[in-house]
């Protein structure tokens, strides 16, 4: 499963003290917590990891985390993809050889414990040219290809089927991209569609207006390219069912007040073939909304969730029925796929420090924060985001 993370680049407004239809929380679940940094570390009755034969990093600085479970994870790093298999304590730098820079000028996918992929873009072949590094034994071994495209938003099916929506620049509120394919995990990919006039087959079934923020695909034949396009009542996503050859645009059912606003997806994720979420945000400038809305027929239809959360934010789709949204300074935690949501104040003020958030279960989690100096830290929380433990302080 993919974890799906953003950082919304728009202000964030508060919310009132509570929401209708949900419960403002602040226990621990019913459990009692050692108040203690131990007590975070790692399941109980958890066997020893096994060994990862690479290089200990002590206290990497990460720019994000991606856990996939309460055990393994991966982090990046201004320089290192770095990964764990004991809940966050021990990192192990597992960057390929030869990427000498990472942080925010990569484009990544971490499947699960074993299976990545990072793209490296070529700046001097931009839009057309990088490298792609792939590995199916958790950044043990690492193997490379050139590809045809620069950088965008990979998205994994599995081990070996996967998407790449291609950047090919932004201007004037419009975004250029390609859709490639590949079929045996990365090694090659096909190109099936483009907005560059320069190449044969390009088209128009997908509008370049409007900024594409993610592809969500759930096999070879169909995906989703989702965005959004600042005029009011407008939802920019649109659905392919022949491998983005072409694409016809998909419509939600909007209430009264969304269509006055501006409208934009910035997170989509399939849990199975059937069963997926969009996250449509709200926006006005005095207002700031997050409506989910669900899908169990594969996305044919799209039902909104009947909470609508007054903020927007930092979410994690963790699973079926798990979602988690971070934004000033409270957790918003739902187990019922967002019927209903738990309001959670954690005891560190986090504020707007927060760079990256990963959830393996409602209970489980991890963020990674900064301070003004520019200092990184990862903390960990295992009651839902009422106690947090600083590993990395």
């Amino acid at each position: 499963m993919k974890k799906i993370m953003f950082c919304l680049f728009l202000p964030v407004f508060a919310l009132a003290c509570s929401l209708p239809g949900s419960q403002v929380s602040n226990a621990q679940n019913g459990s009692e917590i050692q108040n203690t940094p131990e007590a975070a570390l790692a399941p109980e009755n958890t066997p020893l990891p096994d060994e990862i034969n690479a290089p200990i990093i002590d206290a990497p600085s990460m720019i994000s985390i991606d856990m996939k479970d309460e055990i393994y994870g991966w982090g990046i790093t201004e320089t290192q993809i770095v990964r764990t298999n004991d809940g966050g304590v021990t990192w192990y730098d597992v960057t390929p050889p030869g990427l000498a820079e990472t942080g925010h000028g990569v484009f990544t996918e971490f499947l699960d414990a074993g299976h990545a992929w990072i793209q490296f873009p070529d700046p001097n072949n931009f839009p057309i040219g990088g490298t792609m590094y792939r590995t199916t034994d958790g950044g043990l071994t690492w193997m490379s290809s050139a590809t045809s495209f620069s950088a965008g938003d990979i998205s994994f099916v599995d081990a070996n089927i996967g998407w790449m929506m291609a950047d090919l620049g932004v201007g004037a509120g419009s975004m250029g991209i390609s859709v490639f394919q590949t079929s045996d995990a990365g090694a090659t990919w096909t190109r099936t569609y483009t907005h560059d006039p320069n190449t044969d087959g390009t088209s128009d079934t997908l509008p370049r207006s409007g900024i594409k923020q993610f592809i969500a695909p759930i096999d070879m034949d169909t995906a989703w390219i989702g965005g959004v396009v600042y005029a009011p009542g407008s939802v920019y996503l649109f659905r392919t069912d022949d491998s983005g050859k072409t694409w016809f645009h998909i419509e939600l059912p909007l209430s009264e007040e969304a269509k006055l606003k501006d409208l934009g997806i910035f997170d989509m994720e399939f849990i199975s073939s059937s069963h997926g979420f969009i996250s449509l945000q709200v926006m006005s400038a005095d207002a700031m909304q997050t409506v989910i809305y669900v899908t169990d027929d594969g996305g044919n239809t799209w039902v909104p969730a009947p909470a609508e959360l007054p903020i927007t934010g930092m979410l994690d789709i963790v699973s079926g029925q798990e979602l988690v949204i971070y934004s000033n300074n409270q957790f918003y935690i739902t187990n019922d796929a967002a019927k209903t949501w738990s309001i959670v104040a954690p005891d560190v003020p986090f504020g707007d420090s927060v760079l990256s958030m990963s959830f393996a279960n409602s209970n489980t989690g991890w963020v990674t924060t900064t301070d003004p100096a520019s200092h990184r830290s990862l903390y960990k929380t295992t009651d839902g985001g009422s106690t947090w433990f600083p590993i990395i302080p």
